[in-house]
């Protein structure tokens, strides 16, 4: 009986012995991990993303000085996806039609682009290869890729949790809905002809979204009035309920606007602005210097607010407006109180006061450049930052004091404008790179 009493006690010992020991190296470790992760962590930059639609490169500006950070490749892999156009005529044949007609002879390359939420991923819609792609920030290469079922990609908006895109399909006519982090395809809500931009209510629950139509035909609002167009097809303004992707409401502007009063308009909704409260779209149609107030509501139209139209602008049939875009790009302040207008063909920006619309109370600034191209929002929603297209520049423009404040030299061809982060850990490999070329 002693001599076992004794061995069972000192086993008993020895794996008390060795569960504290054990305790201690995995605490140790947590610790030394832990440290080792705080002294090496960086937090996230907010920045500005420029895609450089010519040029198939994505600026990265620091979104508080303006100061360029670096400039990533978005295809890395142009020569296989070209190698693949130039096998399939179908292919080849929408290929060269994106350079002619949408690309005015050059090939788009990038047209949109969303970060993930960490910051280490970068989503990147590319027409002239139809297909979406992630990009890892930190290698620089393509994680995923998701070829459109038609034969062009556009716009996209990201959901307010950054976890899902919306793309444009546009020769599809339909959006669709992919994972961000993996490209993996979701789902899809039926569209017009040529979706193009979609936006997100706040909470996530609806997306405002808008096709275009032909855009490519050689015909405006005059040539059939007081008949419809019939050439642009199918153009619509819907809301989609994200929950079940049905549409929840759908109107032809262009009929809203006859009902209104205001006959022989493009039914085409180009860039939008939803106010604080989402009771009223601003909308910017095809051929129109100015936007339209509509009632969200009700459905209707409830203003139509004329904008300075330019010499060279009044010179030049509307047939020959680039893309139908009298002016191509809107965003609305924080409080709701003014919008930032690109005014494309007219080559100035305006900041309008909202409530009082009128010659006195818009500010335009002086000529801003050849095409200003999209309007967009930076952080706080208190500055309006501009794609200067023609001039390969992007214009930031200060709500409360009305002023320019800064200029950013950028790529070929700036289109989409988006805030999105890098991830510290990434900044420090593109410094490191920089300092050790």
């Amino acid at each position: 009986m002693g001599p076992c009493r004794t061995h069972a006690s000192g086993k008993r010992d020895i794996v008390k012995r060795l569960r504290a020991l054990l305790a201690a190296a995995l605490a140790a470790t947590a610790v030394t991990v832990t440290g080792s992760a705080d002294a090496t962590a960086t937090p996230a930059r907010e920045v500005m993303y420029v895609g450089n639609n010519w040029d198939g490169t994505a600026d990265v500006v620091d979104a508080r000085s303006f100061q360029k950070i670096d400039r990533v490749d978005v295809v890395p892999d142009k020569a296989q996806r070209i190698a693949e156009i130039n096998a399939d005529p179908v292919r080849l044949a929408y290929y060269l039609l994106i350079r002619q007609q949408v690309g005015e002879g050059h090939d788009q390359y990038v047209d949109d682009m969303f970060s993930s939420a960490d910051g280490r991923l970068l989503a990147v819609s590319r027409p002239s290869f139809a297909d979406v792609v992630g990009i890892d920030l930190a290698t620089r290469k393509i994680v995923w890729r998701f070829p459109m079922h038609g034969q062009r990609a556009d716009h996209m908006n990201v959901s307010p949790d950054r976890t899902r895109l919306v793309v444009s399909d546009s020769t599809a006519n339909h959006v669709d809905e992919l994972d961000l982090r993996t490209g993996r395809f979701l789902r899809q809500f039926p569209s017009g002809d040529t979706p193009h931009e979609s936006n997100y209510s706040k909470d996530g629950t609806r997306i405002f979204h808008a096709s275009i139509g032909r855009i490519y035909t050689p015909t405006d609002p005059s040539t059939f009035c007081p008949l419809t167009d019939p050439t642009k097809g199918d153009q619509r303004f819907e809301i989609v309920d994200n929950a079940t992707f049905t549409v929840l409401k759908k109107w032809d502007i262009g009929q809203a606007l006859k009902d209104a009063g205001f006959p022989c308009m493009s039914s085409a909704v180009r860039p939008m602005a939803i106010s604080p409260d989402e009771k009223t779209a601003y909308l910017q149609i095809s051929f129109l210097h100015g936007y339209v107030v509509f009632d969200l509501v009700r459905g209707v139209v409830s203003q139509v607010v004329s904008l300075p139209e330019s010499a060279y602008a009044q010179s030049l049939p509307k047939s020959q407006y680039v893309l139908n875009s009298a002016h191509h790009g809107l965003a609305i302040n924080g409080q709701g109180t003014q919008l930032c207008v690109a005014g494309t063909m007219d080559d100035y920006v305006a900041l309008v006061d909202i409530a009082r619309p009128t010659t006195r109370t818009v500010f335009t600034l002086p000529h801003t450049g050849d095409r200003p191209y999209w309007a967009t929002n930076g952080p706080g929603d208190a500055q309006c930052w501009v794609s200067i297209a023609g001039d390969n520049r992007v214009n930031v423009y200060d709500y409360a004091s009305r002023s320019a404040i800064a200029s950013i030299p950028v790529g070929t061809h700036p289109q989409r404008v988006r805030v999105g982060t890098v991830a510290g850990d990434v900044l420090a490999t593109w410094n490191a790179g920089r300092s050790g070329a």
